[in-house]
């Protein structure tokens, strides 16, 4: 069994990802995402109250859900993603700022521990900065979460470049016309 060259590699992803710019068919090394948490009862408690008001938004119930996220942070307020799901209920609620708010401490407390929800945490600031038609924040934060692995983040940078999807249109075309 042989191994790809990171050349070959590059190239099955512009073929499997016909819409990313070469650039970005970049293969990063495979790494699963996790976050690494030391098992308190603090942290305990928390999670079950962020479970729960997960739950509770995803019903709907966005003031309780609310009430729950912000006791979950009382008791750890270290833990970044309690602020990213909270960003989550304060979009639901059209809160943006406060949500642009959240994200961001979810990042700024994201340490090595919580990869997962920084990537997570990069793609809803890059939402929110989208929204607000502030291109460049978001297409950075979409940038840092694509180099974690983030497919969606990939996705958003391409509709941030027309200019490079409407390039790899014209290539296939010119590759269509070679066969």
């Amino acid at each position: 069994m042989s191994k790809l060259s990171e050349h070959d590699n590059t190239i099955l992803n512009c073929i499997f990802n016909p819409h990313l710019p070469p650039e970005d068919n970049i293969s990063y090394p495979p790494e699963k995402l996790e976050d690494k948490e030391d098992s308190t009862s603090e942290v305990e408690e928390s999670k079950k109250l962020e479970i729960q008001a997960i739950q509770l938004a995803e019903n709907g119930k966005l003031t309780e859900a609310l009430n729950l996220i912000n006791k979950a942070i009382q008791i750890t307020p270290y833990r970044p993603s309690l602020f990213n799901n909270r960003a989550n209920i304060y979009q639901y609620l059209r809160k943006f700022e406060d949500a642009l708010n959240d994200a961001t401490k979810a990042i700024n407390l994201s340490t090595d521990k919580y990869k997962r929800t920084l990537c997570l945490a990069y793609c809803q600031r890059g939402i929110l900065h989208r929204k607000a038609e502030n291109m460049e924040m978001a297409r950075e934060d979409f940038e840092n979460a694509a180099k974690m692995g983030n497919d969606f983040a990939k996705k958003q940078l391409i509709e941030l470049n027309p200019y490079a999807a409407l390039c790899n249109q014209m290539l296939r075309q010119v590759m269509g016309t070679w066969n």
